[in-house]
C-alpha cells in the first residue's frame, strides 16, 4: 500500500488506484460546502473529495464503478473517524443511485483523455475526452436538490463552448471558478446550479 498526502493528513492508497494529481487537488481546494449538506462524489477514486467534504462537515456519499476505489474511500474516512457520515453505492455513474436521492453538492471530477476504446476508467474521457462528462451532465439535473450546486473538473482541450451550450441547454447556471495551467493545458472546475 502506498500514502498520499491532503490537508497534512496521510491517507492510504491501495496499489492499483490512480494517485491523486493537480487536477484532483485544484478541485478539492475549491469544493466548498455548508456543514450538514449531503454530498455526493461520484467516481470517488483515491477518496480525496469525499475526505474533503467530510472535512468540512457533510454527510457523504461515495459511488464507483471500480470496488477498490470505494474500499480505499472507505479505509481513508474510517481512518480519519467518519464511518457514520459515510455511505458508499458501487455504481456506473447514477446507475445505481436511487432517483428519490437529493443531493446538496455533487463533485466529479471525470476522465477527460481523449480516447476511444475507454480502456483505463480512471483516465480515459471517451470521444473529445468528454463522452463520461456528457453522459454526467445529462443525469445530473436529477439528482440535486433546487438550491444545490454542482462541482466538476474539465479539460480546456475537451470543448469549452460545448459544454456551455449543454449547461444551458439544461438550464443550468455556471461559472469557471478556478484554473491552473499545467503542460500543454489548462484545468477548469466549473460550478453549476439550476436556474429558478
Amino acid at each position: 500500500m502506498k500514502y498520499y498526502f491532503f490537508k497534512d493528513k496521510q491517507l492510504p492508497l491501495l496499489d492499483s488506484l490512480y494517485e491523486p494529481r493537480e487536477d484532483s487537488y485544484l478541485l478539492a481546494k475549491t469544493v466548498k460546502i455548508q456543514k450538514g449538506e449531503t454530498t455526493l462524489d461520484m467516481g470517488c477514486g483515491s477518496g480525496i473529495q469525499t475526505i474533503n467534504v467530510l472535512l468540512q462537515g457533510a454527510q457523504a456519499t461515495a459511488a464507483d464503478v471500480n470496488e477498490v476505489a470505494l474500499k480505499n474511500t472507505e479505509l481513508c474516512a474510517y481512518a480519519l473517524g467518519f464511518k457514520k457520515n459515510l455511505k458508499l453505492i458501487h455504481s456506473n455513474l447514477f446507475e445505481k443511485i436511487s432517483i428519490t436521492e437529493k443531493f446538496d453538492t455533487i463533485v466529479f471530477n471525470p476522465p477527460y483523455v481523449e480516447s476511444h476504446s475507454l480502456a483505463i476508467p480512471e483516465i480515459d474521457g471517451g470521444k473529445k475526452g468528454r463522452q463520461i462528462l456528457d453522459k454526467f451532465l445529462k443525469q445530473v439535473p436529477n439528482y440535486l436538490n433546487p438550491k444545490g450546486s454542482c462541482y466538476f473538473l474539465q479539460s480546456n482541450l475537451n470543448g469549452v463552448k460545448e459544454t456551455e451550450k449543454k449547461l444551458a441547454q439544461l438550464n443550468f447556471s455556471f461559472q469557471i471558478i478556478a484554473k491552473e495551467k499545467i503542460w500543454f493545458e489548462e484545468l477548469q472546475v466549473w460550478k453549476i446550479s439550476a436556474n429558478k
